[in-house]
Protein backbone atom coordinates (compact mmCIF):
# COMPACT_ATOMS: atom_id res chain seq x y z
CA UNK A 1 0.00 0.00 0.00
CA UNK A 2 1.23 3.53 -0.68
CA UNK A 3 2.56 5.56 2.22
CA UNK A 4 0.13 8.02 3.81
CA UNK A 5 2.21 11.13 4.45
CA UNK A 6 1.76 13.60 7.29
CA UNK A 7 3.46 16.97 6.96
CA UNK A 8 4.74 18.53 10.19
CA UNK A 9 5.22 22.28 10.58
CA UNK A 10 7.95 21.78 13.19
CA UNK A 11 9.91 18.76 14.43
CA UNK A 12 8.27 17.02 17.41
CA UNK A 13 9.59 17.60 20.94
CA UNK A 14 11.55 14.59 22.19
CA UNK A 15 10.71 14.50 25.96
CA UNK A 16 7.08 13.49 25.39
CA UNK A 17 8.13 10.85 22.87
CA UNK A 18 10.62 9.33 25.33
CA UNK A 19 7.83 9.04 27.90
CA UNK A 20 5.55 7.44 25.32
CA UNK A 21 8.29 4.93 24.44
CA UNK A 22 8.89 4.08 28.12
CA UNK A 23 5.21 3.34 28.70
CA UNK A 24 4.75 1.11 25.65
CA UNK A 25 4.77 -2.60 26.48
CA UNK A 26 4.00 -5.76 24.54
CA UNK A 27 3.77 -6.70 20.88
CA UNK A 28 0.55 -6.40 18.95
CA UNK A 29 0.28 -8.81 16.03
CA UNK A 30 -0.69 -6.56 13.16
CA UNK A 31 1.02 -5.18 10.04
CA UNK A 32 3.13 -2.08 10.30
CA UNK A 33 1.14 1.03 9.40
CA UNK A 34 1.78 2.64 6.02
CA UNK A 35 2.67 5.95 7.64
CA UNK A 36 5.28 8.56 6.76
CA UNK A 37 6.31 11.92 8.18
CA UNK A 38 7.80 14.93 6.39
CA UNK A 39 9.17 18.18 7.78
CA UNK A 40 11.17 21.13 6.50
CA UNK A 41 14.37 21.45 8.54
CA UNK A 42 17.57 23.49 8.57
CA UNK A 43 20.84 22.68 10.30
CA UNK A 44 21.75 24.57 13.48
CA UNK A 45 25.48 25.36 13.11
CA UNK A 46 26.01 25.14 16.89
CA UNK A 47 24.40 21.71 17.05
CA UNK A 48 26.46 20.57 14.07
CA UNK A 49 29.65 21.77 15.79
CA UNK A 50 28.78 19.79 18.96
CA UNK A 51 28.10 16.70 16.88
CA UNK A 52 31.43 17.04 15.05
CA UNK A 53 33.28 17.42 18.35
CA UNK A 54 31.68 14.35 19.96
CA UNK A 55 32.23 12.20 16.87
CA UNK A 56 35.78 13.39 16.13
CA UNK A 57 34.83 14.87 12.77
CA UNK A 58 36.89 17.74 11.35
CA UNK A 59 35.24 20.96 10.19
CA UNK A 60 34.21 20.89 6.54
CA UNK A 61 31.99 22.65 4.01
CA UNK A 62 29.96 19.43 3.80
CA UNK A 63 27.67 17.80 6.34
CA UNK A 64 29.00 14.54 7.83
CA UNK A 65 27.56 11.56 6.00
CA UNK A 66 25.77 10.24 9.12
CA UNK A 67 24.37 13.62 10.21
CA UNK A 68 21.04 13.47 8.29
CA UNK A 69 20.13 10.50 10.51
CA UNK A 70 20.49 12.80 13.53
CA UNK A 71 18.55 15.58 11.83
CA UNK A 72 15.67 13.15 11.28
CA UNK A 73 15.79 11.54 14.74
CA UNK A 74 12.73 13.40 16.17
CA UNK A 75 10.64 12.30 13.18
CA UNK A 76 11.86 8.71 13.58
CA UNK A 77 10.88 8.79 17.25
CA UNK A 78 7.41 10.11 16.49
CA UNK A 79 6.84 7.43 13.87
CA UNK A 80 8.05 4.58 16.13
CA UNK A 81 5.94 5.74 19.08
CA UNK A 82 2.77 6.36 17.07
CA UNK A 83 -0.23 4.60 18.61
CA UNK A 84 -0.69 2.64 15.37
CA UNK A 85 2.87 1.24 15.48
CA UNK A 86 2.48 -2.24 17.03
CA UNK A 87 5.99 -2.85 18.42
CA UNK A 88 7.61 -1.50 21.61
CA UNK A 89 10.44 0.90 20.76
CA UNK A 90 12.49 -0.08 23.80
CA UNK A 91 13.86 -3.48 22.92
CA UNK A 92 14.15 -2.97 19.17
CA UNK A 93 17.68 -3.78 18.00
CA UNK A 94 19.40 -1.78 15.26
CA UNK A 95 21.10 -4.60 13.34
CA UNK A 96 22.07 -3.02 10.01
CA UNK A 97 22.35 0.40 8.44
CA UNK A 98 22.96 1.72 4.95
CA UNK A 99 23.57 5.34 3.99
CA UNK A 100 23.59 6.53 0.38
CA UNK A 101 25.19 9.87 -0.44
CA UNK A 102 23.90 10.76 -3.88
CA UNK A 103 25.22 14.33 -4.07
CA UNK A 104 27.65 16.35 -1.93
CA UNK A 105 25.97 17.38 1.33
CA UNK A 106 26.76 21.08 1.11
CA UNK A 107 24.86 23.86 2.83
CA UNK A 108 22.67 24.02 5.92
CA UNK A 109 19.27 23.79 4.25
CA UNK A 110 16.40 24.13 4.30
CA UNK A 111 15.92 20.44 3.58
CA UNK A 112 12.87 18.23 3.34
CA UNK A 113 13.37 15.34 5.76
CA UNK A 114 11.11 12.30 5.51
CA UNK A 115 10.80 8.98 7.33
CA UNK A 116 8.67 5.94 6.56
CA UNK A 117 8.41 2.26 7.46
CA UNK A 118 9.23 -0.76 5.35
CA UNK A 119 7.36 -4.05 5.55
CA UNK A 120 7.98 -6.66 8.26
CA UNK A 121 10.15 -9.57 7.14
CA UNK A 122 11.13 -12.84 8.85
CA UNK A 123 14.47 -13.05 10.64
CA UNK A 124 16.20 -15.94 12.37
CA UNK A 125 15.68 -14.18 15.72
CA UNK A 126 12.26 -12.62 15.12
CA UNK A 127 11.07 -10.02 12.64
CA UNK A 128 12.85 -7.11 10.95
CA UNK A 129 11.67 -3.98 9.22
CA UNK A 130 13.31 -0.99 7.57
CA UNK A 131 13.13 2.56 8.84
CA UNK A 132 13.77 4.65 5.73
CA UNK A 133 14.98 8.25 6.01
CA UNK A 134 15.51 10.69 3.14
CA UNK A 135 17.01 14.16 2.82
CA UNK A 136 16.00 16.29 -0.15
CA UNK A 137 16.74 19.80 -1.36
CA UNK A 138 15.26 21.82 -4.21
CA UNK A 139 17.05 19.62 -6.76
CA UNK A 140 15.76 16.34 -5.35
CA UNK A 141 17.13 13.47 -3.30
CA UNK A 142 20.49 14.15 -1.62
CA UNK A 143 20.83 11.36 0.93
CA UNK A 144 19.03 8.21 1.99
CA UNK A 145 19.39 6.02 5.05
CA UNK A 146 17.92 2.60 5.73
CA UNK A 147 18.04 1.19 9.26
CA UNK A 148 17.12 -2.47 9.72
CA UNK A 149 15.39 -2.93 13.08
CA UNK A 150 14.95 -6.33 14.78
CA UNK A 151 12.09 -7.22 17.12
CA UNK A 152 13.12 -10.39 18.94
CA UNK A 153 10.56 -13.14 19.26
CA UNK A 154 8.16 -11.69 16.70
CA UNK A 155 6.56 -14.34 14.50
CA UNK A 156 6.53 -13.29 10.84
CA UNK A 157 5.35 -15.71 8.13
CA UNK A 158 7.93 -16.78 5.57
CA UNK A 159 11.55 -17.87 5.53
CA UNK A 160 14.41 -15.64 6.62
CA UNK A 161 16.77 -14.85 3.74
CA UNK A 162 20.42 -14.28 4.53
CA UNK A 163 22.17 -11.61 2.41
CA UNK A 164 24.92 -12.86 0.10
CA UNK A 165 28.41 -12.89 1.60
CA UNK A 166 31.08 -10.91 -0.24
CA UNK A 167 34.54 -12.33 -0.82
CA UNK A 168 36.75 -10.89 1.97
CA UNK A 169 39.32 -8.31 0.93
CA UNK A 170 42.68 -7.75 2.66
CA UNK A 171 42.28 -5.23 5.49
CA UNK A 172 44.85 -3.05 7.21
CA UNK A 173 44.69 -0.79 10.27
CA UNK A 174 43.38 2.70 9.52
CA UNK A 175 42.73 4.24 12.94
CA UNK A 176 42.27 3.54 16.62
CA UNK A 177 40.14 5.39 19.12
CA UNK A 178 39.01 5.16 22.72
CA UNK A 179 35.37 5.01 23.78
CA UNK A 180 35.36 6.65 27.23
CA UNK A 181 32.83 5.75 29.90
CA UNK A 182 30.82 8.94 29.34
CA UNK A 183 30.66 8.82 25.53
CA UNK A 184 27.13 7.43 25.59
CA UNK A 185 25.87 10.45 27.54
CA UNK A 186 27.89 12.89 25.42
CA UNK A 187 26.61 11.41 22.18
CA UNK A 188 23.06 11.36 23.55
CA UNK A 189 23.23 15.10 24.20
CA UNK A 190 24.52 15.70 20.65
CA UNK A 191 22.17 13.30 18.87
CA UNK A 192 19.03 13.30 21.01
CA UNK A 193 19.20 9.49 21.36
CA UNK A 194 18.87 8.86 25.11
CA UNK A 195 18.40 5.09 24.93
CA UNK A 196 19.08 3.84 28.50
CA UNK A 197 21.48 1.11 27.32
CA UNK A 198 23.99 3.85 26.41
CA UNK A 199 23.78 6.12 29.44
CA UNK A 200 25.08 4.29 32.51
CA UNK A 201 25.80 0.85 33.92
CA UNK A 202 22.70 1.08 36.12
CA UNK A 203 20.31 1.82 33.25
CA UNK A 204 22.06 -0.66 30.91
CA UNK A 205 21.66 -3.51 33.44
CA UNK A 206 17.88 -3.13 33.17
CA UNK A 207 18.25 -4.41 29.60
CA UNK A 208 20.74 -7.18 30.31
CA UNK A 209 24.07 -5.41 29.70
CA UNK A 210 26.79 -5.42 32.37
CA UNK A 211 27.82 -1.86 31.49
CA UNK A 212 26.65 0.91 29.17
CA UNK A 213 27.38 0.27 25.49
CA UNK A 214 28.43 2.70 22.78
CA UNK A 215 25.87 3.93 20.27
CA UNK A 216 26.25 2.06 17.00
CA UNK A 217 25.81 5.30 15.09
CA UNK A 218 28.61 6.94 17.08
CA UNK A 219 30.91 4.17 15.89
CA UNK A 220 29.62 4.58 12.34
CA UNK A 221 30.12 8.37 12.42
CA UNK A 222 33.70 7.90 13.68
CA UNK A 223 34.29 5.30 10.99
CA UNK A 224 33.02 7.56 8.20
CA UNK A 225 35.25 10.37 9.48
CA UNK A 226 38.32 8.12 9.40
CA UNK A 227 37.49 6.83 5.91
CA UNK A 228 37.38 10.26 4.25
CA UNK A 229 40.47 9.42 2.20
CA UNK A 230 38.85 6.16 1.10
CA UNK A 231 35.51 7.60 -0.01
CA UNK A 232 34.44 10.15 -2.64
CA UNK A 233 32.42 13.23 -1.68
CA UNK A 234 29.26 11.65 -3.13
CA UNK A 235 27.97 8.85 -5.33
CA UNK A 236 28.57 6.04 -2.83
CA UNK A 237 26.74 3.92 -0.30
CA UNK A 238 28.16 2.46 2.89
CA UNK A 239 26.43 -0.44 4.60
CA UNK A 240 27.29 -1.83 8.02
CA UNK A 241 26.15 -4.65 10.27
CA UNK A 242 26.22 -3.95 14.00
CA UNK A 243 27.61 -7.00 15.78
CA UNK A 244 29.06 -7.35 19.28
CA UNK A 245 28.17 -4.38 21.53
CA UNK A 246 31.08 -2.18 22.60
CA UNK A 247 31.09 -2.02 26.40
CA UNK A 248 32.16 1.31 27.90
CA UNK A 249 34.88 2.22 28.50
CA UNK A 250 36.59 0.50 25.60
CA UNK A 251 38.83 0.95 22.58
CA UNK A 252 38.58 -0.12 18.95
CA UNK A 253 40.69 -0.47 15.83
CA UNK A 254 39.26 0.34 12.41
CA UNK A 255 40.51 -1.83 9.58
CA UNK A 256 39.71 -1.20 5.93
CA UNK A 257 40.69 -2.32 2.47
CA UNK A 258 42.64 -0.05 0.15
CA UNK A 259 41.02 3.20 -1.03
CA UNK A 260 38.89 2.67 -4.10
CA UNK A 261 35.41 2.76 -5.54
CA UNK A 262 34.48 -0.31 -3.48
CA UNK A 263 35.86 -1.70 -0.26
CA UNK A 264 35.28 -3.35 3.09
CA UNK A 265 35.77 -2.42 6.74
CA UNK A 266 35.84 -4.00 10.17
CA UNK A 267 35.75 -2.39 13.62
CA UNK A 268 37.37 -4.59 16.24
CA UNK A 269 37.85 -4.40 19.98
CA UNK A 270 41.00 -5.05 21.96
CA UNK A 271 39.87 -8.64 22.54
CA UNK A 272 39.36 -9.24 18.81
CA UNK A 273 35.57 -9.01 18.98
CA UNK A 274 34.02 -7.53 15.83
CA UNK A 275 31.72 -4.67 16.75
CA UNK A 276 30.82 -3.58 13.22
CA UNK A 277 31.58 -4.75 9.70
CA UNK A 278 30.61 -3.35 6.37
CA UNK A 279 31.40 -2.32 2.86
CA UNK A 280 31.15 0.65 0.52
CA UNK A 281 30.45 0.79 -3.20
CA UNK A 282 29.18 3.18 -5.88
CA UNK A 283 25.46 3.80 -5.53
CA UNK A 284 22.83 3.65 -8.24
CA UNK A 285 20.68 6.83 -8.04
CA UNK A 286 17.67 4.75 -9.11
CA UNK A 287 18.16 2.07 -6.43
CA UNK A 288 16.31 3.76 -3.57
CA UNK A 289 15.03 1.91 -0.51
CA UNK A 290 11.43 0.79 -0.82
CA UNK A 291 8.72 -0.59 1.42
CA UNK A 292 8.41 -4.07 0.01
Amino acid sequence: MPTVWQHLATPPALPGLFLRAALRRGIRSQPLPNLGLRCELSVDPRHLARYRQVCGIAASAYLPAAYPHILAFPLQMQLLTDARFPLPLLGLVHVENRVRVLRPLGGLGPFTVSVELGALQPHSKGGVFSLITRLEDQLGLLWEGESRMLCRGLQVPGVAVNPPTATPLPLSDVAQWAAPADIGRRYARASGDFNPIHLSAISARLFGFPRAIAHGFWNKARTLAELQQHLPAAGYELSVRFQQPLLLPGAVTLQASAPGASGQLSLQGQDGAVHMSGRWQPCDPCDTAHKA
